[in-house]
């Protein structure tokens, strides 16, 4: 028996096989959500708590945000910073959290919501990894090191592979004949991409990788854009402020921080608050940074992610709709086209473009080459992303479906292979 694990930047999947297909494994409890398991912690103070404070996982860690907001910490997407040199810790109620705190922590409720499924580990644990980590200088090293310390209390030997080779896995089944499959994977915080050759049914080894790539741009990317555009000018972005006798930019540090979802709930400290209220009292427009201000001591980046969820989803389906937000001072009602996104994301899908030319360069392939396209992942549905493939492949070879689920599916697959370790990395 064996469990895949796909530990998304937005959500996380499990599903357990014993040779016969793989099954994914459902959360219980008043607030679940299935088999999709939210990537979100909330913290909040309490004595009984870990090192005085409680934490929540999951659909239930927005439950228990949207009871109190004000008296918690909702940090999503904390799987963007597994790679990041420039991420040591994070001060929550003035205890610092690591990387791996945040990860165990995590899988602990995971665990607790599968209602009894998950007590007993099987002995094969294999748990996706990105082929291109997300951030700024990403260091795969660091980041397996981090997941080795988050995953050290499940007592198992743990199989790292990569996310788009498990979709290939789980699409595999639907294949009748021998293929060669590029498969695209587009999460939360990654896009990749892997090149298969699937031999045909029965054959000893089923899957073949060829060759794999991929970029740290994704959805959270996507949202980042929207952010920029939409959000960031009523905050102050572009503002300047006066330090002595000069007139100067505000630093975009702040602007980053603020667009990105693993960081904006962090930035709810004690010295980033007082160096933005410095900014306020220097800034030629104080108003904007007052807002900024008050959204972070707020915790409206949950409110906020929701409303460019919706914007971004709403123009997968139509050419236009309408980007709403209001919350502590900054109210925004606006038309937002989906050409006007596209412009945004031109060049991300730019360089998604050249990262699945990677892929193909590396497997000495041309896309005519290509029996198969599998596309997977949130973001699939976005109709520019489409479209890159519409170009270079015929629409009859391109293949969609399980978004969310294909991954967990597979990689639970993986994990019943005669040797598992000949997929890891």
């Amino acid at each position: 028996m064996a469990l895949g694990l796909d530990f998304g930047t937005t959500n996380t999947v499990v599903a357990t096989s014993a040779g016969d297909g793989s099954r994914l494994v459902p959360f219980a409890g008043e607030g679940a959500t299935g088999e999709i398991f939210r990537s979100a912690l909330c913290f909040w103070e309490e004595e009984r708590g870990w090192n005085g404070i409680a934490h929540e996982a999951g659909p239930w860690a927005i439950a228990e945000y949207l009871q109190s907001p004000l008296d918690s910490r909702f940090v999503q997407s904390f799987k963007s910073v597994a790679a990041s040199p420039l991420f040591d810790r994070a001060q929550i109620f003035g205890r610092s959290f690591r990387f791996e705190d945040f990860g165990r922590l995590f899988l602990q409720k995971l665990v607790r919501h599968a209602a009894g499924r998950l007590d007993t580990l099987p002995p094969q644990i294999v748990v996706g990894r990105p082929v291109e980590y997300a951030g700024a200088r990403a260091d795969a090293a660091l980041a397996r090191e981090r997941y080795d310390r988050m995953f050290a209390e499940w007592g198992r030997e743990i199989h790292y592979v990569y996310e788009p080779l498990g979709a290939a896995f789980s699409h595999a089944a639907r294949l009748d004949r021998p293929t060669t499959l590029l498969v695209a994977d587009f999460g939360g915080g990654t896009t990749d991409f892997s090149v298969v050759h699937v031999a045909a049914p029965g054959a000893a080894r089923r899957c073949r990788p060829l060759a794999a790539a991929g970029v740290g741009i994704a959805g959270d990317r996507f949202d980042k854009r929207i952010v920029d555009h939409l959000i960031l000018p009523l905050l102050g972005k572009g503002g300047m402020y006066r330090s002595f006798d000069k007139l100067l930019e505000i630093p975009g540090g702040y602007f980053s921080e603020f667009a990105d979802w693993s960081r904006l709930a962090l930035m709810r400290n004690r010295r980033t608050l007082d160096e933005l209220r410095k900014l306020q009292r220097d800034a030629i427009d104080p108003a904007p940074i007052g807002r900024m201000i008050a959204l972070i001591e707020h915790e409206q980046g949950f409110p906020l992610y929701e409303a460019v969820g919706r914007v971004k989803r709403a123009l997968s389906s139509a050419a236009e709709a309408r980007f709403v937000f209001a919350g502590d001072g900054v109210a925004i009602d606006v038309p937002v086209t989906r050409r006007d996104f596209e412009d945004w994301i031109a060049d991300d899908l730019r360089r998604i473009e050249a990262a699945m030319d990677a892929a193909l360069a590396k497997a000495q392939l041309a896309p005519d080459a290509i029996d198969r396209v599998f596309l997977t992942g949130g973001s699939s549905l976005i109709p520019a992303i489409r479209a890159i493939f519409d170009r270079r492949f015929a629409p009859d070879r391109i293949a969609t479906g399980g978004e969310l689920t294909s991954i967990a599916h597979g990689l639970a697959l993986i994990g019943c292979e005669a040797d598992p370790a000949e997929w890891s990395v």
